[in-house]
């Protein structure tokens, strides 16, 4: 009893898709309608004089995976180039943010050193030490050269 109901399924959807199949492949008319503008469609109406046309597809072309893959490659190409060129332009924020910084402390030190009295730094052994005239000079031209080496914009 299974195998003829199979078979009934099986002749059931092979005329089903002979059907879907035919209507796949419909065939396609043009005209002009009374208005004089040409109409294209697959039941032309009473009266009018269609014109049978072929309506199948064109061949594929040959070359469109490759195509694809090329155009995919690029694509991916440039949004590599767009995240490369976001990471330097964060580095280079970073980099930008670090010297203003660098350059902000450089002033600090200058600024202390030159307007306060006595300046005291600590030594290696944790010792507090007074900064002598000369010693105090020199690490303001240290301060001022480093301004100068960082390219640092003018103080505001």
């Amino acid at each position: 009893m299974m195998p003829q109901r199979s078979l009934f399924i099986v002749v059931l959807l092979g005329l089903f898709a002979g059907l879907v199949a035919q209507n796949a492949s419909a065939v396609l008319y043009k005209w002009t309608d009374e208005n004089g503008r040409t109409v294209y469609g697959d039941q032309p109406p009473p009266g009018a004089k269609p014109e049978r046309l072929n309506a199948s597809v064109g061949p594929a072309d040959p070359n469109a995976i490759r195509n694809l893959a090329n155009k995919d490659a690029e694509i991916k190409k440039r949004q590599q180039q767009r995240a490369d060129e976001a990471a330097k332009v964060e580095k280079e924020r970073i980099e930008a943010k670090r010297k203003l910084e660098q350059c902000a402390q450089a002033r600090g030190r200058i600024r202390t050193l030159k307007e306060e009295g006595a300046v005291y730094r600590y030594n290696d052994k944790g010792e507090k030490i007074l900064f002598q005239p000369a010693e105090r000079e020199k690490t303001i031209n240290d301060g001022q050269k480093m301004l100068r080496d960082l390219n640092c914009p003018p103080a505001t």
